[in-house]
C-alpha cells in the first residue's frame, strides 16, 4: 500500500533562486525498498535522489541513501549538504551542537554549519560544508585511461595538463586544462567515456571571475550527461589541489556551460582535512506518495 512522506527539493551551491543543482529529498523512508527508490530517482530525472533513514550506529543522526537515475552510490556532494539541510528544517536534532553526522555508504561523513559572506546562502551568510571523505582512489592516472579521458574530451592528450584519480565513492577522474576558458569549450563524446565519470578543471586568472577555478562533471553512465555542481567532485579537487596549485582557499565556479552559476567554497585546514560548503535553499516542500 502506497504510504506518503515528507518531501523537499533544494537548490544546493546555489548563489541565487534556481542557479545551483537541485536534490530531491524524501523524508522517513525506512518503509521504501529498493525498486522504490530506484523508480522514483528514475522520476525525478535529477542527478540525485535521496532517502532519509534512521540511522544503523548511534554515532550517526541520520542515514542517507543517495540515488542517481541510472543507480545507487556510496557518496555524493550536493546530496549531502541539501539532505542534511532538510533534515534540520524538518526539526533534526544532532547530538552535537558543533556538527551533524550523516551515515551513508562511505561511512560516517561530518557537516558543519558555517558563517561567512556567501552570496545567496541566507541572509545570515550561513552556509553547510562536509568534511572531504578518504579518497578511495588517487594517484597518476595510466596511459590507456588517460588516452580514454582525451577522446571523451575530444581534446588531445597534450591539451590535458595534469590527471589524477579523485575517486571518494562514486569513482572520479579528473583531467586539468590549460585554463578555465578551455574548460568551458569542452564538448565531450558521452560514447567514448568507456565507463568513466570525469571531472575538468581550469583556472581563470586573478579578476578575471570571482572563482579561482571553472569545473565542469561529466557521468554519462549513470544517467547523467552534465552534473551541473559537484560537491563529492569538488572534495577530490580540492584534496588534489588545494594548498598547491590552488591556494589552501577557493572558491570553485560550476553549471556555467549549463546556464547555472553554481559557488563551491573549498577549504584544507590546518589539520589537512578537507571541507566543501555552500548554500542550501528549499525550493519546493509538501509530500509525496509511494
Amino acid at each position: 500500500m502506497p504510504h506518503t512522506h515528507d518531501f523537499r527539493q533544494v537548490d544546493v551551491f546555489a548563489t541565487g533562486p534556481l542557479s545551483g543543482n537541485p536534490v530531491a529529498v524524501v523524508h522517513d523512508a525506512d518503509d521504501l525498498d529498493d525498486a522504490q527508490m530506484a523508480a522514483f530517482a528514475r522520476w525525478t530525472n535529477l542527478s540525485e535522489t535521496t532517502f532519509l533513514l534512521r540511522p544503523t550506529t548511534p554515532d550517526a543522526d541520520y542515514r542517507l541513501r543517495i540515488w542517481t537515475p541510472g543507480g545507487e552510490l556510496p557518496f555524493a556532494g550536493h546530496p549531502t549538504l541539501g539532505t542534511a539541510h532538510a533534515w534540520l528544517e524538518a526539526g533534526g536534532a544532532p547530538r552535537s551542537a558543533e556538527h551533524v553526522v550523516q551515515e551513508c555508504g562511505v561511512g560516517l561523513v561530518t557537516v558543519r554549519r558555517e558563517r561567512g559572506s556567501d552570496e545567496g546562502s541566507g541572509e545570515d551568510g550561513g552556509r553547510l560544508a562536509f568534511a572531504a571523505p578518504p579518497l578511495r582512489r588517487s594517484g597518476a592516472v595510466g596511459p590507456e585511461d588517460l588516452a580514454q579521458l582525451a577522446r571523451g574530451l575530444r581534446v588531445s592528450v597534450a591539451d590535458i595538463e595534469d590527471a589524477a584519480w579523485v575517486d571518494n565513492g562514486p569513482g572520479w577522474v579528473a583531467a586539468r586544462l590549460r585554463d578555465a576558458a578551455a574548460v568551458l569549450a569542452v564538448e565531450p563524446d558521452l560514447a567514448a567515456f568507456g565507463g568513466l565519470k570525469i571531472g575538468v578543471v581550469g583556472t581563470y586568472a586573478p579578476g578575471e571571475s570571482d572563482a579561482a577555478v571553472e569545473v565542469r562533471a561529466f557521468v554519462p553512465d549513470i544517467g547523467v550527461a552534465e552534473d551541473p555542481v559537484t560537491g563529492s567532485l569538488n572534495a577530490g579537487l580540492g584534496q588534489w589541489l588545494a594548498g598547491g596549485l590552488l591556494p589552501p582557499s577557493y572558491i570553485a565556479s560550476q553549471g556555467t556551460a549549463l546556464g547555472r552559476r553554481g559557488r563551491v567554497h573549498v577549504r584544507r585546514d590546518a589539520d589537512g582535512d578537507v571541507w566543501v560548503g555552500g548554500a542550501a535553499v528549499t525550493t519546493i516542500a509538501g509530500t509525496v506518495t509511494l
